[in-house]
């Protein structure tokens, strides 16, 4: 198993963070024909009879310690996520009182960790998102983890190879290597959401997909978040000597209450290509299960047909 490869030291000091506060606003249309209400994508059995939520803790599962792996959720999901949930500890959820994109939502969860283990090296996923094969995708998290140890101002992504010029997902641009044998490489650039003409040109330069997969230390993150966005570093770093006191509830909401939504990936991570890494990931193939048609299109590709299949096409006929 992945864990027997670790030491007792390094496995004390990796966590992990779900995001699972969005709202899986260009699926609705799709998951609400399956569900038949407003539940976002990550709540939705959309591939193998699971939630991809459910899919998404198997697989952190296998590198993880369930103890240290948080759950970035949304208060007005509560109805959605706590009965998948119920047996992670309250301690474990960050719960935001409101959606305000994945900037916020990452940084509260690395306050919440850096509070408690500061040495922590931190991976993030979300939780709506197809991964073909769990164990070999993990075990490349796994190299990632290592690197990240042994270069803790680095940002290291998770890369696929492009198969077709998507424009509605993030693009890595590869530079030179950092371990050849592991496939890691300095960013040159950081291309959110390309045009179709650039998208094209990404494709056939090599450039890869973003997973939104990152591994780093906690302190590289949180100085990343600072450089780029010091006002809702230093509104959000207010939460720092209340996180688990009962004031942190409280607090949180009113700042929530403050603060604008905000892109990581734009706002972040193409800011600073120079403080980024990729590990192009082999073997694996990924989805972000973005919206009906690319979903539609992925199933007929991978010759799946779920039981929601013919219900939703059923529903669409009777629209």
């Amino acid at each position: 198993m992945l864990r027997q490869a670790r030491s007792i030291d390094h496995a004390q000091h990796e966590w992990a963070v779900v995001l699972a506060g969005g709202d899986g606003v260009r699926l609705k249309p799709l998951t609400r024909k399956i569900c038949g209400d407003e539940r976002p994508k990550q709540f939705c059995p959309l591939l193998r009879g699971i939630t991809l939520l459910e899919e998404t803790q198997r697989r952190v599962a296998l590198q993880f310690s369930v103890a240290r792996t948080l759950y970035v959720v949304n208060r007005c999901h509560e109805v959605y996520y706590a009965p998948l949930l119920s047996d992670v500890p309250l301690t474990n959820l960050v719960v935001q009182s409101r959606n305000r994109g994945t900037a916020p939502a990452i940084l509260y969860s690395l306050l919440r960790i850096a509070a408690v283990d500061p040495d922590a090296i931190v991976a993030l996923f979300p939780s709506d998102h197809y991964v073909s094969d769990n164990h070999e995708f993990m075990t490349q998290v796994h190299t990632a983890l290592q690197t990240a140890r042994f270069r803790p101002a680095t940002v290291i992504l998770l890369g696929l190879e492009a198969d077709s010029p998507e424009v509605e997902y993030g693009w890595i641009e590869p530079a030179r290597p950092i371990h050849k044998i592991r496939r890691i490489f300095n960013v040159r650039r950081f291309w959110e959401k390309p045009n179709k003409l650039q998208a094209q040109v990404l494709q056939l330069r090599g450039c890869l997909w973003n997973s939104f997969v990152m591994i780093s230390s906690v302190r590289a993150l949180l100085d990343l978040i600072e450089a780029t966005l010091p006002g809702l570093y230093r509104i959000m770093s207010w939460l720092s000597p209340n996180i688990g006191k009962p004031e942190e509830a409280v607090l949180s909401g009113h700042i929530y209450d403050w603060i604008e939504e905000t892109n990581f990936s734009h706002a972040v991570l193409a800011r600073h290509p120079e403080r980024l890494a990729v590990l192009k990931v082999s073997g694996v193939k990924w989805n972000d299960l973005g919206e009906p048609g690319r979903v539609m299109a992925w199933l007929q590709s991978m010759e799946r047909s779920p039981d929601w299949v013919d219900t939703a096409a059923v529903a669409s006929n009777q629209d």
